[in-house]
C-alpha cells in the first residue's frame, strides 16, 4: 500500500513525531525553534488542511506550529490556541479550573490522533526527482490535490463520533476534520522518496457543538480503501498533466499488479529500492530459519510451509533489522542534483534516458492509449471485483469497503491513468452487491445495521471457485530464487546446500482470484443475459497496454502438440495462466483442473469472444451511444486535463 497508518498516541509517539516526524525525519537540534529546525533540514513549514479548521479559528494552508501541534496531540486533545485562551479566560477572573476546560476539546484522551503517511508509486517519485521544475511542481500538486481527497473522502464515508453509553451511537462530524501535512522528500537509504505525513486529529464536532472523539477502528479498516483512492488519483492527475499512462508491472509473482507510469526503466525502480534489496535478503534467511527450526525433541517448530500471515511477521521483523539509521536531510535542490548523478552512474540506465525520461514515457503513453480504450463495464467490472474479493477473503465473507478497495483497484487497471467519472468505484460495487452477493449479516448489534458494517458473501459455491489448499512442494534442487522479481530461476552455484532456497509457501490467491473472475464471467455470458452490449476481458486489456507483449496466442510447441490444442486467432483471454496453472500440480488440484477441462475453458473462451465480437459489431452499426446498455456499460470518456474542484469524483 501506498497509505499506511499508525496511533499518535499522548506522550512517547507523539514526543516522536514533534522532535523527528515535522523536521524531515532527521533528529532535532535540542532548543531549536520548530521553523528554524525545518530551514536547517531543507523541508517546508507544515499545513493545516480538513474542513473542521473553522471551528478552531485556523484556515487552510496555515503554517502549523509547536504550539498547536503541543496542544492538539500532546495535551491529550486540547484546542491550538488553548494557552491563549486559558490566559484570557484567567484574565477576566475565571477559576483556573473553569480557564483550563474553556481551552479543552470535549474529554481528555490517550489517543490523540492517527498518522497517514502518503506515497506514490516508484515511477512517479522518479518522474519527480529526475525531471525538471516544472515536472516536480505538477506531481507535488497532483499529490497534494490526491491527499485532499483522500481526506474530504474520510470526513465524508469514513469518521464516525461514538458517544452514549458504550458507543452506541454515531454521528459523522458535520464540520469536518484537522490535520496537520508535513512534506519529506527522502527515504532513509538517501534515495528519493516524495512522502508526506498526514496527522489527522480525532477530535471532531457534534451537531450540538460538543467535542468528541473520531473512532480510530474506522480509520484503520478503511485504510486499503484510502490507498486504493490515494493511488488512483495521484496517477490520473499526473499523467493527464503530463500526457503519460499507466502499465501493471509484476513486484511479487503471484501478487496483483503494481500500476506504475508506463516507460520508466525498471532498473530505476531498482536503482531506489536498495533497502528493499536487503529486506528481501533477511527475509529468505528468516523463512529458512523458520522451516527448518526444531525443538529438543528433533520436532519442527512450526509448519513445514510458510503461510502469508507469518511471511508478514517475519517481513516486519526484517525490515526492523535491516534499518539503517537516518541521515541529514540536505535542501531539495542539492538532493535532486545528487540523484541524478547516482542514477547516472549506478543504475545502469543510460544518460540519455535520465536526462529524456519524461519524453519517453510519453512516447510509451501515446502507444498505449492508441491501442486501450477507456472503457468501462460496470457489469463485467462488478464479476471480477466480487470474484477477486470473494476468493482472498478467509471464508468468503467481506464488507462493502473490501468491494471498494478492489473496484478502484480494477478501475485503475482498466483505465490506464485516465480520470475516471464522479461515482463510477460506488457504481461498480452496488452493481456487486445487487448481483453477485448475498446479506449474511446477523442483526444482532446496532453496528450490524449500518451499511458499512453489513457482512455479504458470493452467489456461487466455494465448490465453484479456487480453494486455499496447503502445498505440495516439488522444488528443483537445482535451481534458486532469481535475483529480480520476473527472472526466470538460474542454476545453483556449486557447493549450495540442496533446498537452501527452495522454502515452500502455501500458494497465494490472487492468481485464483483472477481465474474465478474469469470463469464466473464466461458462465454469465453463457447462462443469463446479465452481461451485454461492448464487453472486454481484462487480461487481454492488460496485456494491450504493454505493447512488447503480443496479443495472440503463443505458438504450440510441437513436442507437447498433442497435450494442448492451439488456441482460436480470436482467443478471449490469455491461456498463459491457465498453462501455468497446468504446470503446477497444485494449483491444478486446488481448481479441480483436468486436461478436459482444460480444452473445455479454452474453447469455451473462443466461442465466448467470437461472439462478444459479433455483438460488439452489432452495436456498432446502431447509433453512437444508443447502442449502450445504460443498466450494464458506461463508456467512460478521459476527462479534460485540469485541476478538478470540489469534492472528487462521487467521494
Amino acid at each position: 500500500m501506498t497509505v499506511e497508518i499508525e496511533v499518535i498516541r499522548y506522550g512517547q509517539m507523539y514526543r516522536y513525531y514533534l522532535r523527528e516526524t515535522v523536521v524531515g525525519d532527521s533528529p532535532r537540534p535540542p532548543r531549536t525553534p520548530l521553523r528554524t529546525a525545518q530551514e536547517q533540514a531543507g523541508v517546508p513549514a507544515g499545513r493545516w488542511m480538513g474542513r473542521g479548521l473553522a471551528a478552531l479559528g485556523l484556515a487552510p494552508g496555515e503554517e502549523v506550529t509547536e504550539a498547536q501541534l503541543r496542544n492538539l496531540f500532546g495535551e491529550r486533545g486540547r484546542h491550538p490556541y488553548a494557552d491563549r485562551i486559558e490566559a484570557e479566560r484567567l484574565a477576566a477572573g475565571e477559576s483556573v479550573k473553569k480557564a483550563f476546560k474553556a481551552g479543552a476539546l470535549g474529554r481528555q484522551v490517550m489517543v490523540t490522533g492517527v498518522g497517514y503517511v502518503f506515497r506514490p508509486q516508484p515511477t512517479i517519485y522518479l518522474l519527480w526527482a529526475l525531471g525538471d521544475e516544472e515536472t516536480r511542481l505538477v506531481i507535488e500538486a497532483a499529490h497534494e490535490r490526491a491527499i485532499e481527497r483522500v481526506l474530504e473522502w474520510i470526513e465524508d464515508e469514513v469518521a464516525v463520533i461514538r458517544y452514549g453509553k458504550d458507543g452506541i451511537y454515531r454521528v459523522r462530524p458535520p464540520g469536518g476534520l484537522v490535520a496537520a501535512r508535513f512534506r519529506h522528500y527522502q527515504a532513509r537509504s538517501g534515495r528519493p522518496l516524495l512522502h508526506d505525513h498526514l496527522l489527522l486529529s480525532v477530535k471532531g464536532q457534534r451537531l450540538d457543538g460538543k467535542w468528541g472523539s473520531i473512532h480510530t477502528t474506522a480509520l484503520y479498516e478503511n485504510t486499503v480503501a484510502a490507498s486504493a483512492l490515494y493511488n488512483e488519483l495521484v496517477a490520473a492527475e499526473v499523467c493527464e498533466a503530463l500526457g503519460l499512462a499507466t502499465e501493471p508491472r509484476i513486484v511479487t509473482p503471484g501478487r496483483r499488479p503494481v500500476m506504475e507510469i508506463a516507460g520508466v526503466p525498471h532498473e530505476l525502480i531498482r536503482w531506489t529500492s536498495r533497502r528493499s534489496d536487503q529486506i528481501a535478503a533477511c527475509l529468505a534467511e528468516l523463512e529458512h530459519e523458520y522451516v527448518t527450526a526444531v525443538d529438543d525433541d528433533g520436532e519442527p517448530r512450526f509448519l513445514p510451509v510458510v503461510s502469508e500471515r507469518a511471511r508478514a511477521k517475519m517481513n516486519q521483523i526484517a525490515a526492523r533489522k535491516t534499518r539503517p539509521p537516518k541521515q541529514k536531510t540536505l535542501p531539495l535542490a542539492q538532493l535532486r542534483e545528487r540523484w541524478k548523478a547516482s542514477a547516472i552512474l549506478t543504475s545502469g540506465v543510460a544518460a540519455d534516458v535520465i536526462n529524456s525520461l519524461l519524453e519517453h514515457a510519453r512516447a510509451v503513453a501515446a502507444a498505449i492509449r492508441a491501442r486501450v480504450a477507456a472503457v468501462v463495464d460496470i457489469a463485467l467490472a462488478a464479476v471480477d471485483v466480487a470474484a477477486t474479493v470473494f476468493v482472498m477473503n478467509d471464508g468468503g465473507r467481506f464488507h462493502r469497503r473490501h468491494l471498494l478497495a478492489e473496484a478502484r483497484r480494477h478501475l485503475a487497471l482498466v483505465l490506464r491513468g485516465r480520470r475516471r467519472d464522479p461515482g463510477l468505484d460506488d457504481q461498480v460495487v452496488a452493481a456487486a452487491i445487487a448481483t453477485h452477493c448475498l446479506d449474511i449479516t446477523e442483526l444482532k448489534t446496532v453496528r450490524g445495521l449500518e451499511a458499512g458494517y453489513r457482512l455479504y458473501t458470493a452467489r456461487w459455491a466455494l465448490s465453484d471457485l479456487p480453494a486455499r489448499r496447503p502445498p505440495t512442494p516439488a522444488s528443483d534442487p537445482d535451481r534458486q530464487p532469481p535475483a529480480d522479481p520476473g527472472e526466470p530461476a538460474v542454476l545453483r552455484p556449486p557447493g549450495q546446500d540442496t533446498g537452501e532456497w527452495e522454502i515452500p509457501r502455501i500458494p497465494l490467491q490472487y492468481e485464483r482470484a483472477v481465474l474465478a473472475g474469469a470463469v464466473v464471467r464466461e458462465e454469465l455470458r453463457t447462462t443469463t443475459t446479465v452481461v451485454r452490449g461492448r464487453a472486454y476481458d481484462v487480461v487481454t486489456h492488460q496485456q494491450a497496454a504493454m505493447p512488447e507483449q503480443p496479443l495472440g496466442p503463443e505458438p504450440v510447441d510441437p513436442e507437447h502438440d498433442d497435450q494442448e490444442r492451439e488456441a482460436g486467432p480470436r482467443e478471449a483471454i490469455d491461456m498463459t495462466a491457465l498453462r501455468a496453472l497446468r504446470k503446477s500440480r497444485t494449483d491444478v488440484e486446488a481448481l479441480d483442473l483436468t486436461a478436459d477441462r482444460l480444452h473445455h475453458l479454452q474453447d469455451a473462451f473462443t466461442k465466448a469472444a467470437d461472439n462478444s465480437r459479433a455483438r460488439s459489431d452489432r452495436h456498432a452499426a446502431q447509433a453512437g451511444a444508443d447502442a449502450v446498455h445504460p443498466d450494464d456499460q458506461q463508456a467512460h470518456r478521459p476527462q479534460e486535463p485540469g485541476p478538478h474542484r470540489g469534492r472528487e469524483a462521487g467521494h
